[in-house]
């Protein structure tokens, strides 16, 4: 039985242009950071900015500060050139997300030929931890659960709809919500199965 605080797993965000019609949702930012033994370890983490052409539209609703760095995001490498930096964050270990769903599809869209099966998703285990909420967004989540000043210091100078800020502010919520009476008896095959299957497409 291998539990969830037991295990090594890579929480994972990507800021996105949005949808245009006509357009996909490219991704323009990644953040992860590491998370071993129920704690996260927001020294050993990553963020880079992503390529998305000066053609490609985004979605005015889109998040982030995307709008004042169009022309460096442009000269930035491709999600793909930036797999030898990634692929061992990537591989061989669960990946967690808030609403994995996006990351996962983010991530299938550029490397169709890898699984990406294993996910935490810690916006289905709020749901389950603490029903009855009015918001799960991740920045309502962190005010709420008193995690936002401790993500903060962990980021500085960086704030929500950051790559990074947000990897580590899930984090920091996984890490909360697996702290909690019952939680920390949780097998990791229980929290995958709580929110995306191994086997859902």
């Amino acid at each position: 039985m291998v539990l969830a605080v037991a295990t090594d797993m890579v929480v994972l965000d990507f800021e996105s242009t949005g949808t245009c019609e006509g357009h996909p949702n490219l991704p323009w930012q990644i953040g992860a950071v590491f998370f071993r033994h129920g704690r996260v370890l927001p020294e050993h983490c990553l963020v880079t900015n992503l390529r998305v052409p000066e053609s490609h539209p985004f979605n005015p609703y889109a998040p982030g500060r995307w709008a004042s760095i169009r022309e460096e995001l442009a000269q930035s490498p491709s999600l793909l050139e930036l797999w030898p930096q990634l692929s061992p964050w990537l591989l061989g270990r669960p990946l967690a997300a808030h609403h994995a769903p996006t990351e996962r599809s983010l991530l299938r869209q550029t490397f169709a030929f890898h699984d990406f099966s294993d996910w935490v998703d810690s916006l289905v285990l709020a749901r389950a931890a603490y029903p009855g909420l009015e918001s799960y967004q991740l920045g309502d989540l962190l005010e709420r659960l008193g995690l936002l000043e401790k993500t903060r210091q962990a980021c500085p100078g960086r704030e929500a709809h950051d790559a990074l800020f947000d990897a580590v502010g899930c984090g920091y919520l996984l890490e909360h919500i697996l702290s909690q009476p019952g939680w920390r008896e949780m097998r990791l095959d229980d929290l995958m199965a709580l929110g995306i299957s191994r086997n859902d497409g």
